[in-house]
């Protein structure tokens, strides 16, 4: 079961304060280590925040309407538009296995994410002898049973967009370099199901040895940044 946690009235002071806002937008705070699942529209905008620091999110999104589409968010065809694995800059589009874009990056605070690194899942940490250890292809996978997925090996399949891992200059900066409150938010250019998950990733010490809260705002305009 997904745990999600709805916000207060209170904004939460790690949250920066939006501007150009409505009323349609939501805020949804995920407990570190668990993921969620969520529907965008063309033309609208999300965020995905970071609430303490240091917190990697895997980020996956499927083409509605799903499973039928077979459209998704590809790392792959999105190096290949980007020329490179170098993180998108503010105004780069993220592409799908159509070689379409799906969501135009707006704002960036970390300007520091990972396009070449696996979801993390049951298997790898059977591997590491902690089987029952959270995964981020588990999340996204039970996060996605509303929409049809039935096995984390369907989130495994699709690379996700690392937000705020550090894996392309780790020599310059740790591997999680996010600020508490930073935010990534992107346009989005097709309708779409996004699945996050807050890296459950604990082992030797990384991320302070616990994945922490993230949150997630959808339904802002464009320019709310």
């Amino acid at each position: 079961m997904t745990i999600i946690k709805i916000t207060s009235s209170t904004p939460s002071p790690h949250v920066k304060p939006l501007s150009n806002d409505t009323s349609s937008s939501k805020t949804h705070t995920v407990c570190g280590g668990h993921g969620h699942a969520f529907e965008v529209k063309k033309g609208t905008c999300f965020r995905v925040i970071d609430l303490h620091g240091t917190q990697i999110v895997d980020m996956m999104a499927w083409v509605l309407p799903y499973p039928s589409s077979l459209e998704h968010l590809s790392m792959a065809y999105t190096r290949y538009h980007l020329n490179g694995t170098a993180p998108p800059a503010v105004g780069d589009t993220l592409v799908t296995n159509k070689s379409e874009p799906i969501f135009k990056l707006t704002h960036d605070d970390c300007h520091t994410h990972d396009m070449t690194f696996m979801a993390c899942n049951p298997a790898f940490y059977a591997e590491k002898g902690i089987p029952d250890h959270r995964s981020c292809a588990q999340n996204i996978a039970e996060a996605m049973e509303p929409w049809g997925m039935k096995s984390y090996l369907e989130a495994a399949s699709v690379d996700p967009f690392n937000i705020f891992q550090n894996t392309p200059d780790m020599t310059l900066k740790d591997l999680g370099c996010s600020r508490a409150g930073d935010f990534v938010e992107f346009e989005v250019l097709k309708d779409a199901v996004v699945g996050v998950s807050s890296c459950p990733y604990d082992v030797d010490g990384f991320g302070g040895g616990k994945a922490t809260d993230i949150a997630i705002v959808t339904g802002l305009k464009p320019g709310s940044a």
